[in-house]
């Protein structure tokens, strides 16, 4: 079972750094369940999006705002992983959106170096009180496109960012500079790791060349006190429905169905049409 709400150190060290590796968040079993469900599953396959990576690649990736019932709103609205960002930022939190990210075997895209807050900015989110949380489906390694991340960039501001290919990504010429200032991680995980990181941490990753798939889960979620002051095609304050951590293996061992695919549909879901309409 998920292994609970991050300690004071681990928030300690999201503080300061800008970001935490929380090792085995999620057992074995829960992460099973996870990538048999998102390989399996043909609704996610069919309304992922592919984004030109502006070096020759193309990510794809699925995106929804609101988590449901299947086993990715299971593991979004699990107690372990909401008191955990509920504790990191001192507020309650509700699910402002998830995605799938697909990096297939030699053919996964790139990501270039940004920083959440700089999308995010855009939809009337006043303060950088949000969190992500990635969590690896498949082992993320150097060779297949692992994170990258810049440990205190946190603390530069919003970072203004220009369109790369179909991303927007962070002014490089400023980038490059930090980089003389900052040092550079690369956050290998093994399936069930959970990085929670600040929104305006940077970070990137490399295509992936490697005969090995590098799936992953990210969980985003905002502050309740940071509700957005406009609408914008991600959600405004929504209460989220906290479930315990047995409903990740109770909502994995239900067949899915039409029914389930409903969440992921483009017609009720506005960031997902937004995205269908940029590509």
């Amino acid at each position: 079972m998920a292994k609970g709400c991050i300690s004071d150190s681990e928030a300690s060290q999201y503080h300061d750094t800008g970001f935490v590796l929380a090792k085995g968040f999620y057992d074995a079993g829960e992460i099973d369940l996870l990538k048999r469900a998102a390989k399996e599953d043909r609704a996610l396959d069919q309304h992922s999006f592919s984004r030109n990576d502006g070096e020759g690649g193309n990510v794809r990736l699925s995106l929804w705002n609101h988590p449901g019932d299947t086993v990715y709103g299971m593991f979004a609205r699990c107690e372990s992983i909401v008191d955990s960002a509920t504790k990191l930022l001192k507020d309650e939190v509700y699910h402002y959106h998830s995605k799938m990210i697909m990096k297939d075997a030699r053919v996964g895209g790139a990501w270039t170096w940004h920083q959440d807050y700089g999308y995010w900015y855009q939809n009337g989110v006043l303060f950088p009180n949000l969190t992500s949380v990635f969590i690896a489906v498949d082992p993320a390694t150097i060779a297949n496109g692992c994170m990258q991340v810049i440990p205190y960039s946190h603390n530069l501001g919003r970072i203004e960012h220009v369109l790369k290919g179909d991303q927007a990504g962070a002014d490089m010429e400023r980038v490059t500079e930090i980089l003389k200032r900052l040092p550079l991680v690369y956050v290998e995980m093994e399936p069930g790791d959970a990085l929670f990181f600040h929104s305006n941490l940077l970070h990137r990753s490399d295509q992936n060349t490697s005969e090995n798939p590098r799936w992953s889960m990210i969980c985003c979620y905002n502050a309740k006190s940071n509700d957005p002051y406009k609408e914008s095609h991600h959600p405004r304050y929504t209460p989220l429905v906290k479930v315990p951590d047995s409903a990740i293996k109770e909502a994995g061992s239900r067949r899915f169905g039409a029914d389930d695919s409903a969440w992921m549909n483009v017609a009720s879901d506005e960031s997902a049409a937004v995205l269908a309409e940029k590509l």
